[in-house]
């Protein structure tokens, strides 16, 4: 009996099959399962909506450049500032995966050679599961070309050479990609070394090679630059212990140029990706940088017309407490009763209506788009993103890379929402650091 009803319920699921995916129709591929975005740890969600960007009030240079309003997707952003300790975790994997590389050389057990199923991996790949000894002597044979030549050592101390961690990665460059030239479906005729499309352009021929680009970018933060920002300063207690000593872990790290904020945040991608693939989900969109006007919208918290991100024309409160951490008198670095001459730990002022802190003040930060005098009168109404990839060559114009916020060292006109400056992309900072973003698949996600 029972046998008999098992076989019918087997063939009533076998012929709903059918139904549904063996009759022609349009029923969409097999085994798609619906997709639940992860909360990225750390950060928050700020919801899609429009920005009038533009000079403020107080600009009178720039009083006849109109205001435009610009439409901005949802996103996620960190609510602060990368950290030391943060960054320090980049640094420690570079570290790693250098040692790792080294090690596997000559110890079988640092290389997997071999899948969870017994076949054989085409491409062998590293053991992070093998703890590195690092005073062992055998590892420290295979890890000497790691540390610092004995005839630069200070006190005949054996250090790593931070010289040597560099980050190697690849990444699309989309816009290239995208010209038409380089289209598969585009009709075009081949002339020897160049292509003619439609409209008559002449152009060299491209291939998938001509925009996926290589990157290697070293990591460690440059410490000397609390010394060379301030000639005559006394910075270097700041030089030898503030990225390396825990009392600033929760501080934000600064001297990081715009090349090596990138490949953090090229980085933070790969790590979430790996691991949802390894518990079998779909993957995540790439942590970046914040385009300019992200990062405005972000800062004025949906306050449009304040000129602070904590929605005040003001830069104290109630009380007359300082609500950011600039300068906020002439040459008086601890008049915003944080006992602090440069940087604070992050999150140590209010957040504003996003739940962001420190959009204002501490470090002016990064952002992933070119610094152009007239982009506001060029740039689209929707979601804009006006980047350019300089060259080592490139003159220095071209290097440009906008930074907002404002920091500990400046007056209150830079910590305003909309104060734009720059700074070039291979320098590195002791006033300037970043925070990553997101882009969501969930527009309405709070909805």
């Amino acid at each position: 009996m029972y046998k008999i009803l098992f076989i019918g319920l087997f063939m009533l699921a076998l012929l709903g099959s059918c139904k549904r995916f063996g009759s022609g129709e349009l029923s969409g591929a097999l085994n798609r399962k619906p997709y639940y975005e992860p909360i990225p740890y750390g950060m928050n969600f700020i919801k899609q909506g429009s920005i009038n960007i533009g000079p403020s009030d107080q600009e009178v240079d720039h009083a006849n450049t109109p205001v435009k309003t610009i439409s901005v997707p949802s996103f996620w952003m960190d609510e602060t500032e990368i950290t030391n300790n943060e960054y320090r975790q980049f640094v420690f994997w570079v570290r790693d995966s250098i040692a790792r590389q080294l090690l596997s050389e000559s110890i079988p057990e640092f290389l997997i050679t071999e899948g969870r199923k017994g076949d054989i991996l085409e491409t062998p790949r590293l053991n992070w599961q093998e703890p590195i000894e690092w005073k062992n002597a055998d590892y420290q044979a295979s890890l000497e070309e790691m540390y610092i030549p004995e005839t630069e050592r200070f006190f005949n101390k054996k250090e790593i050479d931070a010289r040597k961690l560099r980050f190697e990665y690849y990444w699309i460059d989309y816009k290239q990609a995208a010209k038409r030239v380089n289209s598969y479906n585009y009709e075009t005729q081949s002339y020897g070394g160049s292509v003619v499309d439609a409209t008559g352009k002449e152009g060299p021929v491209q291939n998938r090679s001509s925009f996926i680009m290589s990157e290697s970018t070293p990591v460690y933060p440059d410490t000397l630059v609390w010394v060379r920002d301030f000639t005559f300063s006394y910075n270097e207690p700041l030089t030898s212990k503030y990225f390396s000593h825990v009392a600033y872990d929760q501080y934000p790290v600064v001297g990081v140029t715009w090349a090596q904020a990138k490949a953090f945040c090229v980085w933070r991608t790969q790590q979430l990706n790996a691991y949802q693939d390894m518990v079998k989900m779909a993957t995540v969109m790439d942590y970046r940088l914040p385009t300019e006007v992200e990062w405005e919208y972000a800062a004025r918290g949906n306050h449009q017309m304040t000129m602070f991100p904590w929605g005040s024309y003001y830069t104290r409160d109630k009380e007359g407490n300082f609500l950011a951490n600039f300068k906020p008198m002439r040459g008086n670095y601890v008049s915003d009763n944080q006992n602090s001459v440069t940087t604070t730990k992050v999150a140590n002022f209010i957040p504003n209506s996003f739940g962001l802190y420190d959009m204002a003040g501490n470090v002016a930060e990064w952002t992933s788009n070119a610094y152009d005098e007239s982009s506001y009168e060029l740039m689209s109404d929707f979601s804009p993103d006006f980047q350019y990839n300089a060259k080592p060559d490139d003159s220095p114009a071209m290097k440009r890379k906008v930074i907002r916020g404002g920091s500990w060292k400046d007056i209150a006109y830079y910590v305003q929402s909309s104060t734009r400056s720059y700074e070039y992309q291979d320098s590195a900072k002791s006033y300037i650091g970043f925070r990553c973003v997101r882009s969501t698949f969930k527009p309405d996600y709070w909805e």
